[in-house]
């Protein structure tokens, strides 16, 4: 064994393509279950149950196909911790010189490799990971010498580079972008349909009972768990959604029901994330469907956006800022983080369905992230490392490379600008348009400050009046500042207090 190379795959690398296995078509591999990486943050049952399970059935694959694999499930070999544990364990039983390993997604695990050499007396040699449409150096080409880096231009050169939804260099439909289409609320009495189930098999089973034991006291339940956990899993799921939801996505993309946490979409975040379905192939058979007349160009082009320009673009911006993006604190926001982010006990109707989503099936979707549980963080100025970990924590699709920007940039708006041109914040008249939370909600979306007062509302206000010496300037906020300035003193000051108070209670 010594003779050759150790590939080391991780628990997101689930790719038969991926470039370390590609690089060495006859060389051993190892895969670990590692507590260090189950519990650097406290991820969610249901996560840690995904990415453990879709890990065996993988090394089961490459053992189908001829591999040496030596997998170390977790706690078994119970001086095993970290990756230089597995790989020291590797070196002593074997005698390895030399690791191959495609790049991680995480800049703390890409800092870790680069010490391995060193540490462990062998020679690595780091990858890129080319399961991503644009490499580091394209997206820095594309970003130099740019004052703002923005998704939309990005996204276009990637429709320019693919062909996707293009007609020569021109975009299909004569328009890049039909998200203006896509912003209706669910018509009254409306049912999205039933998702395929995966049922889990002795693999997932057992890893059930494992995480139970475990992690049974990190966040979430693992009695919902309906996550695809091989290629073909992944697969008919998707196939499921093209024929069911993907008609009606573009429409109801941002809607939100209570009852109905997935509504119509496409749950394949974190199967491509993970290496179970590929990115480019998604998109195609997305592209597929408007072609054959079965898909309108609203429904097709908000999904390949979703994946071609903000998945591509939230990477690079990622991998060319890190690691001081993640310290930034644009607001200097420092409140903590309240208890019912983790338990979803609030009189607010709309923050207990995106929580009790979550806390059940490792899910909610962008609005409810963005608009609803990022929303409320932003106005009540949550800490954003606080609000950085519980993203990563909860969600099954969530790795540092993807969460960190949408969450630091896009919901908190807490890196000044880089990732969006303006905070996404928004009073509870947005959630109201786009839901049917509000009428089932203890406060009132009506009423602007008081006691029974949607918070939203005053939150909103008193947000914009703290930091008007940030914002005021901001082209897109004229408006708001303009209202602002022609609001009744008397309200003025009921919409302060009533924040203040608010936010004193929830210190």
């Amino acid at each position: 064994m010594s003779d050759q190379p150790l590939i080391l795959v991780l628990g997101d690398q689930l790719s038969p393509n991926l470039s370390s296995l590609v690089a060495a078509p006859d060389a051993p591999v190892l895969m670990a279950e590692l507590a260090d990486e189950a519990s650097y943050v406290r991820h969610h049952q249901q996560k840690i149950a995904l990415i453990f399970s879709a890990m065996r059935h993988f090394s089961e694959s490459l053992r189908a196909k001829g591999r040496a694999v030596t997998y170390l499930e977790y706690g078994v070999e119970k001086s095993i911790s970290a990756f230089t544990d597995a790989l020291s364990l590797m070196v002593s039983r074997h005698n390895i010189t030399r690791l191959i390993v495609t790049e991680p997604g995480e800049w703390r695990l890409k800092n870790e490799m680069q010490s391995w050499s060193a540490k462990l007396g062998i020679d690595v040699e780091i990858l890129p990971d080319t399961r991503f449409l644009a490499s580091h150096d394209e997206f820095a080409q594309w970003a130099d010498g740019k004052k703002q880096l923005r998704m939309e231009f990005f996204y276009r050169e990637m429709r320019r580079k693919t062909g996707l939804l293009m007609e020569g260099d021109q975009p299909l439909g004569g328009q890049w972008n039909y998200d203006a289409d896509n912003r209706k609320k669910l018509p009254k009495g409306h049912t999205p349909p039933a998702r395929l189930a995966c049922p889990p098999d002795a693999i997932t089973k057992d890893v059930l009972k494992l995480v139970g034991q475990h992690f049974g006291n990190h966040i979430g339940t693992l009695d919902k768990f309906n996550w695809p956990v091989t290629p073909a899993q992944a697969e008919a799921q998707f196939a499921h959604w093209l024929d069911f939801c993907l008609p009606h996505f573009g429409d109801y993309q941002d809607a939100m029901k209570t009852g109905e946490a997935f509504l119509y979409h496409g749950l394949v975040g974190a199967a491509i994330n993970l290496g179970l379905l590929d990115p480019l192939a998604v998109c195609r058979a997305a592209e597929a469907r408007y072609h054959s007349g079965k898909a309108p160009l609203n429904a097709v082009e908000g999904f390949v956006r979703q994946i071609l320009g903000w998945r591509e673009f939230i990477r690079g911006l990622y991998w060319l800022k890190m690691p001081d993006y993640a310290d930034s604190n644009f607001f200097d926001h420092n409140r903590k983080l309240p208890d019912f982010y983790y338990s979803g006990e609030t009189d607010m109707a709309c923050m207990r369905e995106a929580i009790g989503a979550t806390r059940e099936h490792a899910y909610a979707h962008h609005i409810q992230r963005l608009m609803v549980t990022g929303n409320f963080a932003l106005l009540a100025g949550l800490a954003p490392d606080a609000v950085n970990r519980w993203y990563l924590e909860v969600y099954a699709d969530a790795f540092e490379w993807v969460q960190l920007p949408n969450t630091h940039g896009m919901a908190l708006f807490a890196d000044g600008g880089v990732v969006g041109s303006k905070p996404y914040s928004a009073s509870g008249a947005y959630i109201n348009r786009m839901s049917n939370h509000c009428s089932s909600c203890a406060y009132k979306v009506k009423e602007s400050y008081g006691e029974t007062a949607c918070p939203f509302n005053y939150l909103y206000w008193d947000f914009m009046i703290r930091h008007r010496d940030k914002l005021g300037n901001n082209p897109r906020m004229g408006m708001v500042y303009r209202n602002l300035d022609k609001m009744d003193a008397d309200k003025r000051r009921g919409v302060e207090a009533s924040a203040k108070t608010f936010l004193e209670q929830l210190s």
